[in-house]
């Protein structure tokens, strides 16, 4: 495995977007840059961290774990349902079939847990039983897991936008006729066998998946996941050796993902709204060791870093496509 107090020894350069001539206009989501090029997508992962729907700063090797790691997900659950994922010509680059995407997000969770305004928790704390249209009992505690996993969906806007992801239930989906009621029932069913085996391999590798999001599109009218899979950025992971222990104890779990960011902002009042605080080195350096750990942990492969100036490979690394 790669040592990443080896690799963080000095602060590397960052992947903060990045333009490719000849691909025609590049478009700009949270975290990923990307052109359409004759029916496919050309997705570049940056390094670019967001949380709260915010864009916070920069992270080294982020882009190239979300990648890398996207990319073994979809390898692995491509018996479950098919994705977009056609070739990585380079650690932070993935070209896809170009999909329609379907504008709700479906968040599973095995746990009432986080920090954000869309999180169960989030409202249960606040005395909300009836969250997502689903009804909670009383008695439950921070980080516990539920009865049975349960999906809470979010609309998801478009790249750019600056609308923040809203709740969603059910009902309300299938009656504003946001996504056909089949189609819908379709996302559910394959969102609950992708969380099943991502939280069956997770606990072989020492973690728990707590929670994730899915978001599909429609290629040739049939259903595909699209975006990420089992990521820091899209899942939160638990060490699973200590859950138990930690949870008793009143702490919060040992966690590999980024909810470590967001309790840091938490903690100092911010949650979205106005100017972030700005990162410090510290904590850039504490994110990017966990991206790295967790790719580590979950592929059982060693994290490389890659050689010379990262738009620069990026480039040569797209150049036949141009």
């Amino acid at each position: 495995m790669v040592q990443s107090k080896t690799i963080l020894r000095a602060l590397p350069s960052v992947l903060k977007t990045v333009d490719v001539s000849g691909l025609g206009k590049k478009y700009q989501g949270k975290v990923r840059d990307f052109y359409k090029v004759e029916g496919k997508r050309i997705l570049v992962t940056t390094d670019r961290q967001s949380a709260f729907d915010v864009i916070l700063g920069h992270i080294p090797f982020k882009g190239a774990v979300l990648n890398l790691l996207s990319q073994f997900w979809f390898e692995k659950t491509k018996h479950i349902v098919p994705n977009h994922m056609i070739a990585v010509p380079d650690p932070n680059v993935m070209i896809a079939r170009e999909c329609k995407p379907i504008p709700v997000e479906m968040i599973v969770r095995g746990y009432i847990s986080g920090v954000t305004k869309t999180s169960i928790w989030y409202s249960y704390e606040r005395g909300e039983r009836m969250i997502y249209g689903i009804r909670f009992p009383d008695g439950l505690k921070k980080n516990q897991q539920l009865a049975s996993a349960i999906i809470t969906p979010t609309t998801h806007p478009l790249a750019g936008s600056a609308l923040h992801d809203e709740r969603l239930t059910r009902g309300e989906i299938i009656k504003k006729k946001i996504v056909p009621k089949k189609l819908y029932e379709e996302m559910e069913k394959i969102s609950r066998k992708l969380f099943d085996f991502g939280s069956r391999l997770c606990r072989k590798r020492g973690l728990i998946l707590v929670d994730t999001k899915y978001e599909f599109g429609l290629y040739k009218g049939k259903l595909m996941l699209i975006d990420e899979i089992h990521t820091p950025d899209s899942s939160r992971f638990w060490v699973s050796d200590t859950y138990k222990e930690r949870v008793k104890r009143g702490l919060e779990p040992e966690n590999f993902d980024k909810e470590f960011l967001r309790l840091w902002y938490a903690k100092r009042g911010y949650r979205g709204d106005g100017p972030p605080p700005e990162m410090p080195r510290h904590l850039i350096v504490a994110l990017a060791r966990r991206y790295i750990a967790v790719y580590e942990k979950l592929t059982g492969r060693a994290f490389r870093a890659f050689g010379y100036t990262i738009e620069e490979r990026i480039r040569d690394s797209l150049c036949t496509i141009r």
